[in-house]
């Protein structure tokens, strides 16, 4: 094809082909002429030349472009097989040291890249040196060599001559002459001693002697007259003491009580026999001060007063004990306690009344039934478990109490024993000899303890419809301070002061009702 021809198509096409040149303004044209430094463009074609028309234009290459990109030196075409040894290679230096010991090859090795973990490259694998016993002190122990090795041989020990006693003792040192001297003078030496011992045995007097004959008193058994108020008190009331057991299947309790009728009626506490009244295969006995046991049966009981009596048949020659007047005694006067503390039986006390009409509550508990509020007698006489029942008598062994209740947080005497009065316990006693059963006196009220700045006493919380107390005008929410002549400050001491008066008895009493004091008078009835 001719250049004439190729002339003709560009021309032709000059409008739709592919190779259309570029204006002048383009923005392609000035960013080539831009980079090549401002290189002179090319000399424009006359308008209405076809063949110069139908040419293009082209930027021309700078001389650094063209030898990067360009055609080696001497080749047309395509790039030549072999590079022209005109064009200069890349010069590659040598690796840091440091680099090529840390991610060259090791040593030896032409197979891989990775090294062997557990190798310890640039450390020494000179074998390490034997453990020194004698500068490390943290080496341990080992059998070595010896220092010295002797390499003769040794003779066999031929055995020697027996030794005997000189040798033994002395180790040849001593001749015979001399151990004869020793003898001699050992033998002299005890002699002499023998003497002595002689001698001083028939001069100083001996340490035993069987003519020597203690002397006693004249005290006899102790069946003589007493020497002091207390013993007169015990030797006169201890016949009349017993013990009381009672034994259950599961339980075994200790009292007391005392003889109070020749045909063997015996007063005790509720709270001692109550195991045996609520279980009928208990068994009761009462043990008496000469250790004759015998068994025993309930007369009566009142779990309101705490008190019982019992019966025990074909006892001879029974010791009935005195019986006194409590309403006399006075705070300070002595008195004996005696019964059975914590099992010992025929255990006599003494104190004084260190005071009187002390409201007492008596609870029921897991042991007893009895629910008692006692105007007991308090003394510091030591009264402990097993005293229960036992009398108080005073200095003219006459009974005045019966020992009831302690008081103490350790279980033990503490000086604060209590005893029922005697005067109020003789009623009962022979209401349940009559009647096997006792009725109490009452007013119809439930009442609680009352302590602010305003009033004290017991304060009304319900009255029985009517009953006593609503007869005589009381309300709930009034407050009794005073009943039978009594100062009332808690619930537990109008409970006393009721039973102690008599069914149907008409007694004063005064009440507080909205910050005013009223007095009036009650008749008691039966429960």
């Amino acid at each position: 094809m001719g250049a004439d021809d190729i002339d003709e198509t560009d021309a032709g096409g000059s409008d739709g082909g592919q190779c259309r040149s570029q204006p002048d303004d383009s923005p392609f044209s000035r960013e080539n002429a831009a980079a090549t430094g401002g290189a002179t463009p090319p000399a424009e074609t006359p308008p209405g030349d076809g063949a110069s028309r139908g040419q293009q234009r082209h930027v021309p290459v700078s001389p650094a472009t063209a030898q990067v990109f360009g055609r080696p030196a001497g080749v047309r075409g395509s790039f030549a097989s072999t590079p022209s040894s005109s064009r200069p290679a890349p010069q590659i230096a040598p690796p840091d040291a440091v680099l090529a010991e840390a991610f060259g090859r090791p040593e030896g090795s032409d197979e891989t890249l990775q090294r062997d973990p557990l190798a310890a490259y640039g450390v020494p694998t000179d074998e390490p040196a034997p453990p020194d016993p004698w500068r490390d002190p943290e080496s341990i122990a080992s059998l070595d060599a010896p220092a010295l090795v002797d390499e003769s041989a040794i003779d066999p020990t031929v055995a020697g001559p027996k030794l005997g006693v000189k040798d033994l003792l002395f180790g040849k040192r001593v001749t015979w002459y001399a151990l004869a001297t020793l003898a001699v003078l050992a033998l002299l030496i005890g002699l002499v001693g023998g003497l002595i011992g002689r001698y001083t045995a028939e001069v100083a007097s001996p340490l035993n002697s069987n003519t020597v004959k203690l002397s006693t008193g004249d005290g006899g058994d102790g069946g003589g007259e007493p020497k002091s108020a207390v013993a007169r008190v015990a030797k006169a009331v201890e016949k009349s003491v017993v013990s009381v057991d009672v034994r259950t299947a599961s339980a075994y309790g200790t009292g007391s009580g005392f003889v109070i009728d020749a045909d063997g009626y015996i007063l005790t506490n509720n709270h001692v026999i109550s195991m045996a009244a609520n279980d009928r295969s208990a068994k009761l006995e009462v043990v008496f001060s000469d250790r004759n046991r015998v068994p025993a049966r309930i007369v009566g009981r009142d779990i309101h007063t705490d008190l019982a009596v019992l019966k025990v048949d074909n006892v001879a020659n029974l010791t009935v004990a005195k019986i006194g007047n409590s309403d006399d005694l006075q705070i300070g006067e002595e008195v004996i306690a005696f019964g059975s503390p914590l099992g010992l039986d025929r255990t006599v006390t003494s104190g004084i009344v260190s005071a009187t009409h002390r409201a007492v509550p008596l609870p029921p508990d897991a042991e007893s039934d009895t629910d008692a509020v006692i105007d007991a007698i308090q003394t510091d006489a030591a009264i402990n478990p097993g005293n229960s029942g036992g009398p108080l008598v005073d200095e003219s062994a006459a009974v005045v109490g019966i020992n009831t209740a302690i008081a103490s947080g350790a279980g033990g005497s503490i000086g604060l024993g209590f005893a029922i009065p005697i005067s109020q316990a003789i009623p009962i006693a022979q209401s349940l000899i009559r009647d096997g059963k006792v009725n109490h006196p009452q007013i119809g009220v439930s009442a609680s303890s009352v302590r602010n700045d305003r009033v004290l006493g017991a304060g009304v919380r319900n009255v029985v419809a009517d009953g006593p107390a609503a007869q005589a005008g009381v309300r709930e929410n009034d407050v009794i301070t005073s009943f039978n002549g009594r100062s009332i400050e808690s619930a537990d001491e109008l409970t006393v002061a009721v039973r102690t008066t008599k069914i149907g008895e008409r007694v004063p009493f005064t009440y507080w009702r909205d910050g005013r004091t009223f007095n009036g008078s009650i008749t008691t009835a039966s429960d």
